[in-house]
């Protein structure tokens, strides 16, 4: 009995060791059959694409050219951008430019204007052919007047010569310019309603004017004439023109 219950035990413990192993056995071979399924299924995929006409070669190829031409294409994106900020800054810098040329522009036809009227002063002198009034209209500028159809007119007398005493006299203004009627001149007393015919001076080294003036509407100014006369008996008259020109301040 103790001789067949030792082989009875013996027996257990043999199938105690292969269940075990069986159990292994099978489970490596579950997934050692997934695993060919897997690859079955994955070689039948790639042969049915190469039976549509699919070169998996050709499509590596096409899409590392895609990415070549999307890599290009953002380059040149990139260089339009920089273009359009080159060009804004180009066109910030050309509108300071025009403002800086319009501020000279300004400033040139300041000096033409002041140029000009000593230039008028000069030919006055020529024309006259005598330089024996030492008084002379040094600067005229018109500016808008308070009420529509008015202006101001500033002037500054200044001496040619020395300035021992004050010198005096009288200053006549007139306007030249053309109406619907032609050619016209109106004097100062047209231009100031009849308050005055004329300004009297009297300094030493320096005096200014300021004269409103009431133009008709129906008239177009051209020209302002100035003309100095001295108390003095054997000091003839200076003439001097100068062009009508309106500036926003004095």
């Amino acid at each position: 009995m103790r001789a067949l219950r030792f082989l009875l035990g013996n027996d257990e413990a043999s199938l105690q060791v292969v269940h075990p192993h069986a159990r292994i056995v099978r489970r490596v071979l579950s997934i050692a059959g997934a695993l060919i399924g897997v690859f079955a299924l994955y070689v039948t995929y790639e042969l049915g694409r190469y039976d549509a006409g699919y070169d998996r070669q050709a499509a590596t190829q096409q899409r590392t050219e895609l990415e070549v031409k999307i890599e290009h294409l953002e380059q040149s994106n990139r260089e339009m951008r920089t273009q359009i900020a080159e060009s804004d800054t180009i066109r910030v810098g050309r509108s300071h430019e025009q403002a800086e040329v319009a501020r000279a522009m300004g400033e040139l036809q300041g000096q033409v204007a002041r140029q000009s009227q000593e230039l008028a002063f000069y030919r006055g002198l020529v024309a006259q052919n005598t330089v024996t009034l030492d008084v002379r209209v040094d600067q005229l500028h018109i500016t808008p007047g308070s009420h529509p159809a008015t202006f101001l007119v500033h002037m500054s007398l200044v001496r040619a010569g020395r300035a021992d005493t004050d010198a005096t006299g009288t200053l006549h203004l007139s306007l030249d310019g053309s109406s619907p009627d032609g050619p016209k001149s109106l004097d100062l007393a047209s231009l100031t309603s009849g308050r005055l015919r004329e300004l009297r001076y009297g300094f030493r080294y320096l005096q200014n004017f300021e004269q409103e003036l009431s133009v008709p509407l129906a008239f177009k100014p051209e020209q302002v004439s100035v003309e100095l006369q001295s108390s003095r008996r054997d000091v003839p008259p200076l003439s001097q023109s100068f062009r009508w020109s309106v500036e926003t301040s004095p």
